[in-house]
Order: C-alpha cells, then structure tokens, then sequence
C-alpha cells in the first residue's frame, strides 16, 4: 500500500505534462547573438528549483551573462560503476508567432499535443527527465549507477556558451562517465499497427559551417562592371545550392536500410539506397541526408546603397559532413566555388559513430519492448549535429534517446525548427515510462 505522502505527489507521467508547458512558456531564444539571446538561466533557474524540492542539489555555471548551464549528479547504487550522463537543452530556435496556430511560448494543450516552440526540441526530454527524478527522490529510488544531468544553453548556435564550455572548463563535473543519453532519438517509426521501428541514434553528421566572399573592384550601380563581387558570390552561391553530392552508404545508414528493407518487406539495393528511402513517408527527408554530404546556402549580405556596387559579398552555408568526409567535403566545395571565392569556417565539428551494441544498447531495447510490443530498435545517422559532438570530447559514447511513440501520420521530422512544433501528450508520457524503465536497469 502506498503512503500518504505518495499519493500526494502526481504520478511521473502526470506531471511531466506541467513541467513541459513551464518550460515551453519560458522563451529562451537562441539568435546565435549574446546581446539578442534570452530565457536560458531562467530555464536553467526553474530546473534546479524542480531539482531542490526533493532534495537534489544541482550548480549553475554561465558562460557567459545569462547563458546558463545547469549539472547535477545523482549517486547511483554502485558508484564502483561508471556513470551515465543524460543531457538536454534549454534554448530554442526562433520562431515568429504570426506564422503559429498558437503563440510559440504558450505551452498551450490542444487536441491531444502541447504546442510550444521546444515542445520536441528539446523540453519534451528535459520535462521526462526531471518528471522521473523528481519520482524518483520521491519514492527513495536509486538507479544502478551515477546519473549525471546536464541542461545546457547555446545547442542551437554550437554550443559553444553551452557544452563546449562545460567541457572545456569544467570536465570533473563528467568524471567517470563512460555513456550518454541525448536527444532526436528513441522516436517510433510505424511499419504497421502491429509493429514500429525506434529510431536509437548512433551517428550524426559533421557541422560545417562557413562563409563564402567574394570580392570585386567597387563602382557606380549605374555603369558597366564586370568585377563585381555580387555577380561573382551569386554565381558561386548558386552552383553549391543546386548540387548533389555523390552518395555514400555508412556502416549506420546500411544497418538502418537493412532493417527498414526487412521490416517494410522491400528489396534493398546497395546501389540505389535512395529507392529504399523514397518509401519511408514523413521520415525519407532526415534519412535522405545522411547518405551525402550536404551544404545549403541560408543567408546573403552584400552593398551598402542601391546605387553603389559593393567591394564585397558574402553568404552563409550551413555544411554537413558525413563521419570522415569533412576534407573531403572541404575539396568537394573549392571545386564547386572557384579559387576566387575564400572559404571562412564558422564551425567545424566533427561526424561521430558508434556501434549498435552493448549492454547500454540491450537496456534501451528492453525498455522500449516493455513499453511497446511491436518496438524494433534500429540505428540511425542524424543529419543534424548535437551537443553529443561536446561530451564525445570526454571519451562518453553517446547514443540520441529520447524515447516517443509517435501517431503514423505524424510528420515528426517536419516540426523540428517548424511552424506549429507540438508533441502528442500519449507520446511523452510513454516516453517517462520508457525513460523510467530504462535509467533503472541500465
């Protein structure tokens, strides 16, 4: 029979519904600008506050003035063990309300989802992990071993105010962790009712980000120029957008192809993969990225006056290399740009990848499997990047789980950086149950 005192308290699945729609009220958003950037120690302020009600200590470390990180260990059963780092962040890309059916920071509850900038990248995990803790402390659970939280700002924009930093300058707090648990993965993918692939991110691709210039003789917009800069950056800027670079199947994108092949009941040809994935719906545009690599034009800046043509042009790309290709990346784009066209790195932060095994790997499948009958755990490569590129720094193996059961007609990889990003409320509570589960026999 449970206490008084226990059934006082919301069940984890309960309140985890509450502290989402708080996190998602507090902006914190990232513009990539420390004057611009907001929200991020108050989300970080609100997390040890949950953390202190019941009795765990956490420390804030700031990068910078207001950009805030939060770490907490929690001892675990057999502290001879190594330790386990589950991280999240607290900030979010921008988002323009007159775009949202909703206002982006409402954290508003609507047919079945809570809406909310953030709602799945990533408060949603930041919610289940404090949702379980919180329980935890609670009911006197210890996991099997140390639990290292860490909630940080800057994931958007590189980390570099967030776990960069952390690790930079503060790796003890990590000490003894060996593993870690990180977001956009752990997400379902339905074959059929009856059975549902779990997305466990192993890889993700390399940032690459950089800016191309052009520069030319400046002049009067009204006579005839042929050196100008703009000219030059727009012809440069269009040959990388309209390219496709060769594909190249990795060990992780091959194991997926098999799975998915298998479970859908389609032939898989090693040398067509993109047929395989072109029969994946709502989830072929994150897999189609991660068999090339990839370099997109995103903003422009150029002139001073209509009437002036300017010395110099400039144009961001956001880059994404798959594991070992960045060099070759690199060249790939010399080839593309031209040698008058200089190259200036933003970023440059590797491709990781991991194997699809282990006892971590076993714990993660397990948990799903309990929660879900029809779960098929499978590695993936992300297209994106995360602040496991920081913590991998520190010799921590890190997987992307961040476990959701997701409706079959949800478009999930649409939402992240989307209008109206929301996250089915069955979903993050299957997700506390899974979480739950698996951090206690991990």
């Amino acid at each position: 029979m449970r206490s008084d005192a226990a059934c006082a308290h919301p069940a984890p699945t309960d309140e985890v519904i509450g502290l989402c729609q708080d996190l998602l009220r507090i902006d914190t958003t990232n513009t990539g600008d420390n004057d611009t950037s907001v929200g991020e120690r108050r989300a970080a302020e609100y997390v040890a506050e949950k953390l202190a009600e019941v009795g765990i200590d956490s420390v804030l470390y700031e990068s910078a003035p207001r950009r805030a990180n939060l770490v907490a260990r929690i001892p675990g059963a057999d502290r001879t063990r190594p330790g386990l780092l589950v991280h999240g962040h607290l900030d979010v890309v921008p988002a323009e309300a007159d775009e949202w059916s909703v206002h982006p920071f409402s954290g508003e509850l609507r047919d079945g989802y809570l809406w909310g900038r953030g709602a799945i990248d990533m408060k949603d995990f930041d919610a289940m992990t404090l949702a379980v803790v919180r329980h935890w402390q609670r009911s006197g659970i210890r996991p099997p071993r140390d639990v290292v939280l860490a909630f940080t700002a800057d994931e958007e924009a590189g980390s570099e105010y967030g776990a960069h930093f952390l690790v930079e300058h503060h790796p003890d707090l990590f000490a003894g962790c060996t593993e870690g648990i990180g977001e956009v993965g752990g997400f379902s993918y339905s074959v059929n009712e009856n059975q549902r692939l779990y997305l466990i991110e192993t890889a993700q691709k390399g940032i690459d980000w950089l800016r191309l210039h052009a520069r030319g003789r400046p002049g009067h917009g009204s006579m005839v120029h042929d050196d100008n800069a703009v000219t030059a950056l727009a012809a440069a800027v269009a040959r990388v957008g309209q390219h496709r670079f060769p594909v190249v199947v990795t060990d992780t994108v091959r194991a997926f192809l098999l799975e998915v092949s298998e479970a859908l009941g389609i032939e898989l040809d090693p040398d067509d993969p993109e047929t395989a994935i072109g029969k994946l719906g709502p989830i072929a545009n994150l897999v189609g990225a991660t068999i090339r690599n990839t370099a997109n034009p995103t903003r422009l800046a150029a002139g001073y006056k209509d009437n002036v043509i300017p010395g110099r042009a400039s144009a961001t790309i956001d880059c994404r290399s798959l594991p070992g290709q960045s060099e070759l990346l690199e060249q790939q784009l010399r080839g593309l740009v031209g040698p008058d066209i200089e190259i200036e790195y933003l970023q440059r932060q590797p491709a990781l990848e991991t194997t699809f095994d282990g006892a971590l790997v076993e714990a993660i499948s397990a948990a799903l499997r309990a929660e879900d009958p029809g779960a098929r755990p499978v590695p993936y490569m992300l297209s994106g990047g995360t602040d496991a590129k920081a913590f991998t720094r520190l010799g921590i193996r890190c997987f992307g789980f961040a476990p959701l059961r997701l409706p079959a007609d949800l478009n999930f990889s649409a939402l992240f950086h989307g209008i109206d990003e929301r996250v089915p409320v069955d979903g993050l509570q299957f997700g506390v149950r899974v979480l739950d589960r698996f951090l206690r026999n991990c």
